[in-house]
């Protein structure tokens, strides 16, 4: 079987890898980097991965390596996720996550090839949840409160949109929050980790900035990720759609006390006003009770473990 992760060197994209090439040793590895991106992270995984550059940005380098590969089964990971930066650059958020999706699928259609697709949306798709949604079941509108969230839920209705009307065999996994090592200091609990491990080294000053700490979010260890989406690919059928996260939601100031308990670092706290501004949504909380009885998939890793194999990942790069 020929696998193709486009976003091999992000966040999931790497942990994915390692997974494959650690539960699936038959499996042929290809996977697709942005021109000049670091792959320091997949130089331990040698001959099992193959690297290729393309932008999705762009349909031809699409294109060409669609034929080069002509994979079997794509995760389509590729993308801008950092939700803070797309209020930013609105226009080159959606232009990746959602243009570049049509990028991928139309070169399938070009060279009339029908793999199975795995496409990333997210839970910021759904945004803002009522009360009497939650835990949000698949069938919950989309809301989104951030030109990403948008991003994500164009990117999702595109999959849906090319499986009804191409029959393309597009899956599509509704990622909510994650932790681990490697997360991207875009992401609040990763900032804080690394912050704490600088504090503790004694590489800035006693001080833990914080953003939005009221806010609920759904967590799931990245690793723990990473192993659904393979049984997704493995087992559902294609126009299905799937929550990917935990079942259970931790405010950021649940997160910031575990963390706190990790350090013996003495640490005054001081808001961060340009992230506390930011619309976010209260809460999201995935119902993953098709993710389970699909795969029969259940969390290995705790919350607790997760944040301090985070906190560790950053220790050892402080």
């Amino acid at each position: 079987m020929r696998v193709l992760i486009t976003g091999i060197s992000g966040f999931i994209g790497s942990h994915l890898a390692e997974y494959l090439t650690q539960a699936l040793p038959n499996v042929e590895i290809f996977g697709l980097v942005r021109p000049r991106a670091c792959v320091s992270a997949l130089k331990k995984f040698g001959d099992r991965l193959r690297l290729l550059e393309a932008d999705v940005r762009d349909q031809g380098s699409m294109l060409k390596i669609m034929n080069e590969v002509r994979p079997d089964r794509i995760f389509h990971l590729a993308g801008q996720s950092a939700i803070e930066a797309s209020f930013r650059t609105p226009n080159e958020t959606f232009t990746t996550n959602a243009l570049g999706t049509v990028h991928l699928l139309e070169a399938l259609l070009e060279i009339q090839i029908n793999p199975v697709v795995i496409i990333a949306s997210s839970a910021e798709a759904y945004g803002l949840a009522y009360a009497d949604e939650l835990p949000l079941k698949e069938t919950a509108p989309f809301r989104p409160l951030s030109p990403f969230g948008v991003s994500k839920a164009a990117q999702d209705l595109l999959g849906f949109q090319y499986y009804k009307t191409y029959g393309l065999k597009v899956i599509r996994a509704r990622i909510f929050n994650t932790l681990g090592p490697r997360q991207p200091l875009h992401y609040q609990a990763s900032s804080l980790a690394r912050q704490i491990a600088e504090i503790e080294k004694k590489k800035r000053e006693p001080v833990l900035k914080v953003g939005n700490l009221e806010n609920k979010k759904d967590y799931t260890d990245i690793r723990d990720l990473v192993r659904a989406l393979w049984l997704v690919s493995e087992k559902s059928q294609p126009g299905e759609v799937f929550n990917l996260g935990s079942g259970q939601a931790w405010s950021g100031n649940e997160i910031l006390k575990l963390m706190l308990g990790m350090t013996r670092a003495k640490l005054v706290l001081e808001n961060d006003d340009k992230k506390s501004q930011l619309p976010e949504p209260p809460i999201l909380l995935a119902d993953i009770s098709r993710l389970v009885r699909l795969t029969g998939w259940k969390p290995q890793i705790s919350l607790k473990q997760s944040i301090l194999d985070l906190i560790n990942f950053w220790r050892e790069m402080a």
